[in-house]
């Protein structure tokens, strides 16, 4: 108890900057994921194509090679300059959504093709039957599957502390500079993650799951 009290500082800063990388990353990964996942439903091959290669390609790339290339290679390329944080939150955002996206798109299968024939047969557009009828019935399905991702983004977290981002993942290391007994200090770092989905996450999971319940 002690590290944790004499390094309260540490702890609020590193957690404070997580939950900020989380809560913005899992917004942006949700937007993009959604829309990549109607990408690969469209009609359209070009969208298929277009959805399909960016999952495979993004999912299939290490997360810390994608972060190190926006805190590494992107200043590099005479871009408008991003700090530290912003350039996690982009990597992170990327790499989820394709998690995102393959979550949601087992979602859709779920939905019956008779209901996207009856949207069309009375004149609704592709976009408008991804809108209004299929993607709410999808996401009333994958709320388990998005929740396991949002917790897998939770822990993914702590790979920006390799970047000169000072979240939870860089308590370590800040303890040792102060001369801090480390296991300790990294036990109090997992429990609080667990804290985290325990009392955060799997409550609010639960809650959705209640809310949009299907009753079969």
């Amino acid at each position: 108890m002690n590290v944790l009290i004499d390094n309260s500082d540490l702890f609020l800063t590193g957690f404070k900057n997580t939950g900020i990388l989380f809560v913005i990353s899992a917004f942006f990964a949700l937007i993009l994921g959604t829309i990549v996942a109607g990408m690969r439903v469209s009609p359209a091959p070009a969208m298929r194509a277009a959805g399909t290669l960016y999952v495979n390609a993004v999912r299939n790339t290490p997360l810390t090679l994608i972060l190190a290339f926006f805190a590494l290679g992107y200043p590099k390329l005479g871009l408008p300059s991003i700090d530290f944080m912003t350039a996690a939150i982009v990597g992170l955002s990327l790499y989820t959504a394709t998690y995102v996206c393959e979550a949601i798109r087992s979602g859709i299968n779920t939905v019956s093709v008779g209901q996207s024939e009856a949207a069309r047969a009375i004149g609704l557009p592709f976009m408008q039957t991804l809108t209004l009828i299929v993607l709410p019935q999808a996401f009333r399905s994958v709320v388990p599957p998005l929740f396991s991702v949002f917790i897998a983004l939770l822990k993914n977290t702590t790979v920006a502390a390799g970047f000169s981002v000072f979240e939870s993942g860089a308590i370590r290391a800040y303890l040792s500079e102060r001369g801090e007994p480390l296991l300790p200090g990294l036990l109090w770092v997992a429990l609080i993650f667990v804290v985290m989905v325990l009392g955060v996450l799997t409550p609010l999971q639960s809650y959705l799951e209640k809310k949009w319940r299907v009753a079969r």
